[in-house]
């Protein structure tokens, strides 16, 4: 599954020139990368993307990060992996890449 999310994060949108990490925690896969556009962090220290966690029927729920307040975001239920991987990739509303 791993594989897979690195994979296709390579073909998002923004900052391509960025190297993001997707890190496993426990059923879950969170995604993080350097914070290119200094809004979040103007130092560009690592920020968390996308939070992808299974649900039990083989969907997935996406959460945003929602750092003024520190906290994920539920974005969207119910979505094949592929669906949750293109809407972070493709980010036509700016919230995952920032």
């Amino acid at each position: 599954m791993l594989p897979f999310i690195e994979r296709a994060l390579r073909d998002r949108v923004r900052y391509r020139y960025v190297q993001p990490r997707v890190l496993h925690e426990g059923e879950s896969f969170r995604i993080e990368a350097p914070c290119c556009s200094r809004n979040v962090d103007p130092d560009g220290g690592v920020i968390d993307i996308a939070l992808l966690t299974p649900a039990a029927d083989g969907r997935w729920s996406l959460q945003v990060r929602e750092h003024g307040a520190g906290a994920w975001q539920m974005y969207a239920e119910g979505l094949s992996l592929g669906e949750a991987l293109d809407t972070v990739c493709v980010d036509a509303e700016r919230r995952f890449w920032p």
